[in-house]
């Protein structure tokens, strides 16, 4: 066993992020640790930030929500030190995954934000990815903010309709 939790910790959220082909939220890897009961919220939070410190894992906010990818750096990491894991926690792990994995990827697959242009006006820039690729990615010009953070809140409920309505009308 490890000396130190936090250092298993580390490895657990490089473990998780290397297995997935996107970003994952950081809610979503806190769903995972701290529903197995692996440590407490405030110990994760310091455990993601060190990681990023140490840019083993890079983090970008959309909206309120923390995407987090591994690094080279951490994947070099991951493979020196994977040995460390348990297999039961990497089974517990994939399990989560191969469960989970379609819900996961859409959560983080639409992405709905908004900010101040030069000219005044708000702009909403909307992606819906898949894999990596875009399949839609639109930014409309609004007069105010609360009309752009609407249309952003929206776009995370009807994305998928939204696309097959374009599909339809366009091809």
């Amino acid at each position: 066993m490890l000396q130190d939790p936090l250092t298993l910790y580390k490895l657990i959220v490089l473990y998780m992020l290397n297995r997935v082909t996107f970003p994952m939220t950081t809610a979503q890897v806190s769903d995972f640790i701290l529903e197995k009961d692996y440590t407490n919220f405030l110990t994760l939070q310091q455990v993601i930030n060190e990681l990023t410190d140490a840019k083993l894992i890079s983090s970008e906010t959309i909206r309120n929500r923390t995407h987090l990818s591994i690094t080279p750096e951490g994947k070099e990491t991951l493979r020196f030190f994977e040995n460390r894991i348990s297999d039961a926690i990497k089974q517990e792990i994939n399990t989560y995954f191969r469960e989970n994995e379609f819900t996961l990827r859409n959560e983080v697959s639409v992405l709905g934000d908004y900010y101040k242009s030069t000219s005044g006006e708000y702009e909403a820039h909307l992606v819906a990815k898949d894999r990596g690729i875009s399949l839609v990615d639109i930014t409309l010009s609004v007069p105010d903010e609360s009309t752009a953070a609407s249309i952003c809140d929206n776009w995370q409920k009807k994305n998928q309709v939204i696309y097959q309505y374009l599909i339809q009308e366009l091809f």
